[in-house]
């Protein structure tokens, strides 16, 4: 499994403790040191199953300060690619990337529930 974190994030702290609690081996990286690709981000979109809106970090400051809850809307999904493998800030954290799921953000019974069936 691939967890991508920010280390000072209080809610990356608590499912890397979870993921520790329970056993369960991953590999961690950095999340603004080491940014998703815009080829890994597609590969991720599409296995999430999810729109690309809910990889975007809404709660962050950069998020507000760009006004990209006005914006996205309107904005090609090319151009919200780039804006993530920009700046890895703008990406909610934590991911976990295993072979048949990406969870997104750090949800413990969703987890649980993807993770210790």
């Amino acid at each position: 499994m691939l967890f991508i974190c920010y280390p000072k994030c209080s809610t990356c702290q608590k499912a890397k403790a979870w993921l520790e609690k329970h056993n369960l081996s991953f590999t961690e990286r950095h999340i603004v040191t080491e940014t998703p690709t815009k080829a890994e981000l597609k590969s991720w979109l599409s296995l999430s199953h999810k729109p690309l809106k809910s990889f975007f970090n809404t709660s962050g400051l950069l998020y507000r300060r760009l006004n990209l809850s006005s914006k996205l809307p309107a904005m090609p999904e090319s151009e919200q690619l780039d804006l993530l493998t920009a700046n890895g800030i703008l990406i909610k954290r934590p991911l976990l990337i295993t072979a048949d799921h990406v969870l997104i953000g750090f949800r413990e019974k969703e987890w649980a529930d993807t993770l210790l069936k």
